[in-house]
């Protein structure tokens, strides 16, 4: 029993210590150290093209779940789409913000004013799944791209981020939103701590 109950630990410490190891950040193009001495940075979310887990685009999953959920309840559909596309500036953007300012010391959000903006771009997200006994963590890939405010067609900087995770600790994000939020923070947070050693 105790070999039984030791394997099935090592088993899981090794799939936290993948899951924790599986986000990849790569400075594609340009150069960060435009960013050096700016205490601002604008912020830009953009999902358009964006997959979802096996769906190719995001009309094809949305009309899916919507789908689904209105056979199991008349309406319920309907609210879940409309979560789905709220949850972007009440839950997602202001986690990516806020973790990216705490790690680069740079404060992330809406700044128009700021010289530099950067634009995130997101190309997939799988949302996951928390069904008690069994779960997938939520995850995301990113393009990330600064540019200057006043002229935004030419990057200074291009970034991927890829299999940004979210996870919460305890296991009790049994709402997508919660998984998404928390990958965004993830992603934020990584993002941030990579800027400030490329800044430096």
């Amino acid at each position: 029993m105790k070999k039984m109950l030791l394997g099935a630990a090592v088993i899981l410490f090794s799939a936290v210590s993948l899951n924790v190891q599986a986000q990849k950040i790569k400075l594609v193009n340009g150069d960060l150290g435009v960013l050096a001495g700016q205490n601002e940075i604008n912020t830009e979310f953009v999902y358009d093209g964006m997959s979802v887990g096996k769906f190719k685009t995001e009309e094809e999953y949305i009309a899916k779940k919507t789908e689904e959920y209105n056979k199991k309840e008349a309406g319920k559909g309907d609210s879940w789409a409309k979560s789905w596309k709220a949850d972007r500036e009440a839950r997602f953007e202001p986690k990516f913000n806020e973790l990216f300012g705490e790690s680069s010391g740079i404060t992330s959000g809406g700044s128009p004013k700021a010289k530099y903006t950067m634009i995130v771009k997101t190309i997939f997200t799988e949302p996951g799944f928390n069904v008690g006994i069994w779960r997938e963590n939520a995850s995301l890939n990113l393009e990330i791209s600064i540019v200057e405010t006043a002229n935004k067609g030419k990057a200074l900087a291009e970034i991927t981020v890829m299999k940004a995770l979210g996870r919460t600790f305890g296991g009790f994000d049994f709402d997508t939103g919660v998984r998404l939020a928390e990958a965004y923070a993830d992603a934020g947070k990584a993002l941030g701590k990579f800027v400030k050693s490329k800044v430096k």
